[in-house]
């Protein structure tokens, strides 16, 4: 099965609010499959693509047109998994899945004291996930047929994620 754009080998999304196991996720998948996985967060951080930074949620502003232009040509290839916690200024044509993790709110408030997240920014986070803000935004952004709401609360989770990923990919003949 060829994407309309007539790539041969899919592009898959993985986005969710931040602590519900995107890089996790992102990087078991890509490990099973031999995809190439990018976290967009570090490749930002590895090639400066920052336009400032934002004082009051305490984090660097991403040059979004930078990081576009860096994977064009990666991404018009295929066989690609990205991974960030926004996902409105990628190109649609980019994705032939967008997977939105979604974490329980207890376990996610957990998950981002743990990397000693501010009080303030765990709250912005949780509310995010509360109001499913990125599953809203993703499905804003992409045709909604290839966006997939997925539970990321514990390893069982995860495993079924991955399998069931791995069974869309294999409609692709690869």
């Amino acid at each position: 099965m060829a994407a309309a754009h007539g790539r041969v080998r899919p592009n898959i999304l993985i986005t969710g609010t931040p602590g519900t196991g995107k890089t996790i996720l992102g990087m078991e998948l890509s490990k099973r499959t031999g995809m190439n996985f990018v976290n967009i967060g570090d490749m930002a951080k590895e090639n400066n693509y920052y336009e400032g930074w934002d004082d009051e949620r305490q984090c660097h502003v991403l040059n979004e047109d930078g990081v576009i232009d860096e994977l064009e040509d990666a991404m018009s290839d295929g066989w690609n998994i990205l991974d960030y916690h926004g996902c409105d200024f990628f190109p649609e044509r980019w994705f032939d899945i967008v997977i939105v993790l979604r974490t329980d709110i207890t376990i996610l408030y957990s998950r981002l004291e743990k990397r000693d997240y501010s009080e303030k920014k765990i709250k912005e986070n949780v509310e995010c996930e509360i109001f499913q803000t990125i599953l809203e935004e993703a499905r804003d952004s992409y045709s909604t047929d290839i966006v997939h709401e997925c539970q990321s609360n514990y390893p069982e989770d995860m495993e079924n994620n991955l399998e069931n990923i791995i069974l869309w990919l294999q409609q692709w003949h690869l």
